[in-house]
């Protein structure tokens, strides 16, 4: 996909909007701390990485992907990038100022607690980290679930089953196959919540992304051009869902939960 990463669809559109705006508000360096240093833990082709250099940061970037880094080196210039994974980084302790792990990273790592830990690990205490993940309990689950009943006439391409078991899963992983891509873990903001503070890291704000969206199923959003009173319905939704990302009912039911956290104490 890396050839076609850059060309959003409306429904990444929408969430980049939200996303990118809310990276500059999390984490633009302080006044204090010149020479500050960004992670982008996940960057793909290097859009939060630009941000992240935007800033003042002095930026840095890592994927697994090396088709998606290819696109990034292109587009950043100088900026470093490496081969990596969250899970293991190869940077010192103490390293970074920010890090942003967005692009629903999280969601796609076997074992997210020790991703934190390692994102923990690179942050200078007092440092700030912003997640971006895939939430549980969407309106959008309840497409899935409703299209897998009916003969997958909307194109989600997972069993009713497999939607039930992601839903229910209670304190367990929850995880809903995503064709093409493999297995998504789906969180839950308690469960955020205690892998953070478990990473030493206390979180300190939510937000919520493609909540009232919802309303239109995603595989509708998922293509180039919406017809004009699907695209008229999309506006009216998108504004309604930036204006209350920061309400618990937004982020009880966001697509993409994104949650600020500080390292704690003298780690």
């Amino acid at each position: 996909m890396a050839s076609e990463y850059g060309e959003l669809e409306p429904w990444y559109e929408h969430l980049y909007a939200v996303l990118h705006r809310l990276v500059r508000q999390a984490l633009a360096p302080a006044a204090s701390t010149p020479g500050s240093r960004a992670l982008d833990a996940g960057c793909g082709t290097g859009l939060q990485t630009a941000i992240l250099g935007e800033l003042g940061h002095a930026a840095h970037g890592l994927d697994l992907s090396a088709a998606l880094l290819g696109v990034a080196r292109r587009t950043l210039g100088t900026v470093p990038l490496v081969r990596g994974d969250v899970t293991a980084l190869p940077y010192r302790d103490r390293a970074f100022d920010a890090v942003a792990c967005c692009g629903s990273t999280l969601s796609f790592v076997a074992d997210a607690g020790q991703a934190l830990r390692e994102l923990g690990r690179v942050l200078r205490p007092g440092g700030r980290l912003l997640l971006e993940c895939e939430g549980r309990f969407s309106l959008d689950l309840g497409w899935a679930w409703l299209s897998g009943l009916t003969g997958d006439w909307l194109g989600y391409g997972v069993r009713p089953g497999e939607v039930w078991d992601a839903a229910r899963a209670g304190t367990g992983e929850s995880r809903l196959p995503y064709p093409g891509y493999g297995a998504l873990r789906l969180f839950t903001v308690g469960e955020l919540r205690r892998l953070l503070r478990a990473a030493g890291l206390s979180p300190v704000r939510t937000w919520g992304i493609h909540s009232v969206t919802n309303l239109l199923p995603s595989t509708v959003l998922h293509r180039r051009r919406l017809g004009p009173v699907t695209a008229g319905a999309y506006r009216l939704l998108r504004g309604m869902d930036a204006a209350i990302a920061p309400s618990a009912v937004a982020v009880r039911l966001a697509n993409s939960v994104v949650m600020l956290a500080r390292k704690d104490g003298l780690r």
